[in-house]
């Protein structure tokens, strides 16, 4: 069993370390700031080979491993959560193209997405539909050759400013989650209605919006695979998702460790450092502990995607685990930064609202906690 990563695995850690350091770091105060997501990013990414990095090299793509796309999220996630969910939904957005889509459509779509040349969004919430996404209530209707889209979608992260926008809709509600088909709409078509951001708690800087299709019809051509039977897809594309979240999760984790381990060592209280109290000492092993547990289950669930083996428990499990785990890391961070930690002045309150998000997106925790006992068999 070896735990070292290959070279090609360093380097991208390295890579992606000094690149998200020299151009993302700077830009996270006023992107928090005005709850806008620096656009200039994606192509800055997609040129360094950092976006979709699993993509083959025959559509730009750098044909990294699954591991490498972990590395990449938990890099990004150190410096802005919200910058790592904003930037990896361009493989979400496009995923069910290289599970379902034709030879065409990842001609037109692949390189965009690698490149940062144009931006995706994923659209599978809904108002009344959250985790229970098998009951979408989006419909889409054959009319010739085109389909007419009605619904809802929220929470859409990107959707703000995405040119195309992935969905989950209903072809045939009568038969469940076998009629649900996935589609590509482009941002202007007609019927699509773009209701603009939405104020969160957290991950101000990655944009979340509210789109409306009001007879929205689009061509039989941005349907991704068949009409009917396109839920495999969807949950295959959450699978690898759940690594990538997972990843940005501990990511904002040990960025919280790593700010209480130099804070705690800076304060000095009835003349010591604070952490040489033991209340604190403990404080910050358990934190260290969840961190590296966290990623353990990240790269074990990564490599056994790229083992081509059974990893949807694995994934889960990473998710879960990494989520809750980050919630209580930033809450103690907050914590032994006293005052200070409640201040915008430190990040340490960012990372507390960010990591809340992750018990939420990207399937709950509780929805976490049934996948993983069914996959046990209880």
């Amino acid at each position: 069993m070896n735990f070292d990563f290959t070279e090609e695995q360093k380097i991208f850690q390295d890579s992606i370390r000094r690149f998200a350091l020299k151009e993302m770091a700077p830009l996270v105060e006023k992107a928090e700031e005005t709850n806008t997501f620096p656009l200039e990013l994606f192509p800055k990414m997609g040129a360094q080979g950092y976006l979709c990095v699993t993509y083959e090299e025959k559509y730009g793509g750098a044909g990294a491993d699954k591991v490498c796309d972990a590395i990449i999220n938990l890099e990004i996630g150190r410096i802005s959560m919200g910058f790592s969910a904003s930037l990896s939904s361009q493989m979400l957005s496009t995923f069910p193209v290289k599970v379902f889509g034709s030879e065409e459509q990842k001609d037109k779509y692949f390189p965009f997405a690698i490149s940062g040349e144009k931006t995706f969004a994923f659209g599978m919430t809904e108002p009344n539909a959250g985790s229970d996404s098998a009951n979408i209530e989006t419909t889409a209707k054959r009319d010739g050759g085109s389909y007419v889209i009605k619904g809802t979608k929220m929470f859409v992260t990107n959707g703000p400013f995405a040119d195309y926008i992935t969905i989950s809709a209903s072809t045939d509600r009568s038969r469940g989650i076998k009629g649900i088909a996935i589609f590509i709409v482009d941002k202007d078509a007609p019927g699509l209605k773009n209701m603009g951001k939405l104020e969160k708690m957290g991950l101000h800087c990655a944009e979340t919006g509210e789109i409306v299709f009001e007879d929205c019809r689009v061509s039989e051509e941005c349907l991704i695979g068949p009409p009917e039977g396109g839920f495999p897809a969807l949950m295959e594309s959450l699978n690898e998702s759940r690594i990538s979240v997972a990843a940005m999760i501990a990511g904002v984790a040990q960025a919280a460790f790593e700010a209480a381990m130099a804070y705690s060592k800076e304060r000095v209280a009835f003349g010591r450092p604070i952490c040489k109290f033991q209340v604190n000492r403990f404080k910050l092993v358990e934190m260290g502990m969840m961190v590296e547990t966290s990623k353990l289950l990240v790269y074990k669930a990564a490599w056994l995607c790229d083992q081509k083996r059974p990893f949807a428990k694995e994934a889960s499990m990473a998710k879960l685990f990494a989520s809750e785990a980050a919630c209580r890391i930033t809450g103690q961070a907050v914590q032994l930064h006293g005052g200070y930690g409640y201040m915008k002045e430190y990040p340490v309150e960012r990372y507390f609202r960010d990591a809340r998000a992750g018990t939420i997106f990207e399937g709950t925790s509780e929805i976490q906690h049934e996948v993983i006992a069914r996959l046990m068999g209880i």
